[in-house]
């Protein structure tokens, strides 16, 4: 990680709407900015939200929704462009693992992409046909 940083990773619950809209705006995820309120709900009721600070600046996030007993879901993992490519987002997948190791299934979903497949098999994870598993989803 860039040693410019002094980047702190900690428990996010009082989530600051401002700081949300403009991390997500960051990496274009418009169908959480779209509808600020929708968001907001759906933070409110994850499991688990974990922020990346730069000082006060929110700059990193991962989202867990699940039983945190046999199954986690990270729902979102998103760090501010600016900041990507330093270790942000490991670290933030690392405290989740951390915290969830003895989860029987970790779950994401996430974009085809050949960045993000490298990071999360990196990470330890693998894509489910690799396991036999197949992914459904409905999308509204």
């Amino acid at each position: 990680m860039d040693e410019r940083y002094d980047i702190t990773i900690k428990d996010c619950s009082g989530f600051d709407a401002e700081a949300m809209l403009r991390l997500y705006s960051s990496v274009g995820w418009t169908a959480y900015t779209r509808d600020p309120d929708t968001l907001m709900r759906g933070l409110a009721g994850s499991l688990l939200a974990i922020g990346a600070f730069d000082g006060d600046e929110l700059i990193g996030l991962i989202r867990v929704v699940g039983d945190a007993a046999t199954i986690i879901c990270v729902q979102d993992i998103l760090v501010d462009p600016a900041y990507q490519r330093r270790g942000v987002g490991r670290r933030l997948m690392q405290a989740v693992l951390d915290r969830y190791g003895s989860v029987r299934q970790f779950v994401l979903c996430s974009d085809d992409s050949p960045e993000a497949n490298a990071f999360y098999r990196a990470m330890g994870l693998k894509p489910m046909p690799e396991l036999g598993c197949v992914g459904w989803i409905r999308m509204k």
